[in-house]
């Protein structure tokens, strides 16, 4: 099963350590650490740590886009760049040593124009894959139904569209139907027209995006207390194991880039949603944006399948 990843804004990530975050004064930190970021960009990196391959699809500009070009190359991930005018934006994060807190700073970027960004969807069409994987933010310049139109042109290749992104981008996506859809809490809350929704409400208001149409499989994810799968079928709680965190950037992507590498392998639902929850938490595992081990992710992924299934969805 082929798999393309489209990531509308990309993004250098910068992340370093410093001893303690005091304002008005010079911190001295460590020598930074870059890594290429965006949330298919993510995605297909994981999806190649897990022994699966996908390509890449991004638009890039600049000295910024260059090097997050050669940051892919050198992983191993597939790339089909749309090179554009616009300097590739950079984030960055601190991590704090003394507290162990996490400063996550995400700039804006440069609009990008339509033109580009369709130019970005005919490279997905060249490729012809069976799976999609749209995630991320949309970036300026782009109407928020954006993702709508990139649901219509997956299905009309065929395809599956996996769909990570939030707000308003995300419900107009939802009015077009999709495959997968992987929410957290609080998007699904406001997805539902719900302030909040606890934990034991989360069942019924997953299930109702399936019943309406709107998506045929949600996997909510819910941090530390792992994943809600719904289908068709019902839906089942997979926990995740404890572990000691260091850093959440890049868990939500590492748990899609899980999902896809599954679904592509021809794994039932159940380990799919197992295999997500392993890479989202092993990816918390280490420090700044970098994403997870493989080697945690197979013991993480063993724990579940063990001792997962002693903890009912009440529990939590």
């Amino acid at each position: 099963m082929r798999i393309a990843t489209l990531t509308l804004h990309p993004a250098l990530d910068k992340s370093a350590d410093v001893e303690r975050m005091v304002p008005e004064r010079k911190l001295r930190c460590s020598t930074p650490h870059y890594d290429a970021g965006g949330g298919g960009i993510n995605v297909s990196k994981g999806v190649r740590r897990l022994g699966g391959q996908s390509t890449a699809v991004f638009p890039i500009g600049g000295n910024n886009g260059q090097r997050l070009l050669d940051l892919l190359e050198k992983e191993g991930v597939i790339v089909a760049p749309v090179e554009t005018a616009a300097e590739t934006r950079e984030n960055f994060s601190v991590f704090e040593t003394t507290t162990g807190h996490q400063y996550r700073f995400t700039l804006p970027g440069e609009p990008l124009s339509e033109a580009d960004a369709e130019a970005c969807l005919d490279a997905v069409w060249r490729l012809q894959p069976d799976l999609v994987v749209a995630s991320g933010s949309l970036p300026p310049g782009l109407p928020v139904d954006y993702y709508a139109q990139v649901a219509t042109r997956v299905r009309q290749m065929g395809a599956q569209l996996v769909l990570d992104t939030s707000g308003d981008a995300l419900k107009a996506a939802l009015e077009t139907g999709i495959y997968l859809l992987k929410p957290n809490i609080g998007e699904l809350s406001r997805l539902v027209g719900s302030e909040r929704l606890e934990m034991n409400q989360v069942d019924d208001a997953a299930m109702s995006l399936i019943h309406s149409g709107k998506c045929e499989i949600v996997v909510v994810s819910m941090g530390p207390h792992g994943a809600l799968l719904a289908s068709r079928d019902g839906f089942v709680h997979v926990p995740a194991p404890i572990v000691d965190k260091r850093s959440t950037v890049g868990a939500g992507d590492s748990m899609v880039a899980g999902l896809v590498w599954a679904l592509a392998q021809g794994k039932p639902l159940l380990e799919m949603t197992q295999i997500g929850v392993a890479c989202g938490t092993a990816a918390t595992m280490n420090a700044g944006t970098e994403l997870f081990r493989s080697e945690d992710v197979w013991r993480l992924l063993a724990w579940i399948q063990t001792f997962g299934k002693r903890y009912r969805f009440t529990d939590f």
